[in-house]
């Protein structure tokens, strides 16, 4: 554990529930209820997120609406307005750099501080981590929860335990020790794939982690295996970033009724392109990288990309490119459900004057 360089301390701050807690907070009727935000109980979609009220039925973010109403029939599903989250998380972001400009958003509503070099409330993380709260609370009337340790990988973890409104410290000297006990579902960055298999293996906590030497992790788990030895003993030297660059722009749209036509098809994917270009160029960002998506009615999902050596700056000139995309597909034997677009390999660009017209549409 010993570095030679002083202790970090670091904050994550994670908002409780954060669209519903918004829209129950601006609609008194929603209070207490269950509250399903994203997709709607008679078609397609998924949830968004959901109230702690919803949460108690089983229903939880990332889950078929249709699935979310068998399960609590009485909810309340309502429309995102995410216009309104990203004021609120712009609200948010701002108190954040009142006390540091080390934060790194992971989303609208979770980011890293890195305040180990702040003065504020006597150094103290834990203090500071108060502070945050309450002034989130006053100005968004929201709440947050926080974990407080001296590594991003703990300070996530904290902040789930005492949720909602949640503070919790794991110290330097707890956090090996936390690790131990902590069950292998529970670590951040093993999702349900890696959690079966090291199951299979007989890992289920950081303890039956930290028995096995980096050959053999590496072995089953490749270029992972190095975070899963660290972080069995409580390592993560992962600096929080202030600027985390694009890695692609996308967007994607899941329809009510499935698409036949190809030419149908075709002309969707032309205008996801366009609106991520839109997209992209707000960014002041350019793209080599072309990737088209789709969902087949039978939930199988696949994608095709085409790598340019020239700039992908417009939708002129790419109707034969997305045509030949499809081609190597299953369009017009199979149904789709879903579509979308996406934008990578990206560069920084000058503002591009031609689409600024786009973005007033």
């Amino acid at each position: 554990m010993t570095t030679g360089r002083p202790q970090r301390k670091i904050i994550h701050i994670d908002m409780d529930a954060f669209f519903a807690a918004v829209e129950q907070r601006d609609n008194p009727a929603y209070r207490g209820k269950a509250i399903v935000v994203g997709g709607r109980p008679d078609a397609r979609g998924v949830v968004a997120t959901c109230s702690y009220e919803a949460r108690k039925y089983g229903i939880h973010s990332a889950m078929p609406s249709s699935h979310a109403y068998r399960l609590c029939p009485q909810a309340i599903f309502v429309k995102p307005r995410f216009e309104v989250y990203k004021e609120v998380s712009a609200a948010i972001r701002r108190i954040f750099s009142d006390y540091t400009e080390l934060f790194e958003p992971l989303s609208l509503d979770e980011a890293y501080l890195d305040v180990s070099e702040v003065s504020r409330c006597q150094g103290s993380a834990t203090l500071i981590a108060k502070e945050i709260k309450e002034k989130i609370r006053q100005q968004t009337g929201l709440t947050a929860s926080a974990g407080i340790s001296y590594n991003k990988f703990l300070a996530k973890t904290a902040s789930d335990i005492n949720k909602p409104d949640g503070l919790y410290l794991i110290t330097p000297e707890q956090g090996p020790g936390f690790v131990e006990q902590l069950a292998i579902g529970k670590f951040h960055g093993i999702g349900k794939a890696t959690e079966k298999k090291m199951h299979e293996l007989g890992i289920r906590t950081g303890l039956d982690l930290k028995q096995w030497p980096l050959p053999l992790l590496t072995q089953h788990f490749g270029k992972s295996g190095q975070y899963y030895y660290d972080i069995a003993r409580g390592i993560d030297n992962r600096p929080v970033r202030n600027v985390r660059p694009s890695k692609s722009v996308g967007v994607e749209i899941t329809y009510q009724e499935d698409l036949e036509d190809p030419c149908q098809i075709l002309e969707q994917l032309f205008g996801l392109l366009d609106k991520a270009l839109t997209r992209l160029a707000a960014k002041q960002l350019t793209a080599h990288t072309l990737t088209i998506k789709l969902k087949y009615h039978n939930f199988v999902q696949i994608t095709r990309s085409r790598t340019l050596p020239q700039a992908i700056t417009r939708v002129e000139g790419f109707e034969a490119i997305l045509a030949d995309l499809l081609k190597d597909t299953e369009v017009g034997a199979k149904k789709v459900r879903l579509l979308g677009v996406a934008l990578s390999s990206l560069d920084s660009a000058a503002p591009l004057n031609w689409r600024q017209l786009d973005l007033f549409d």
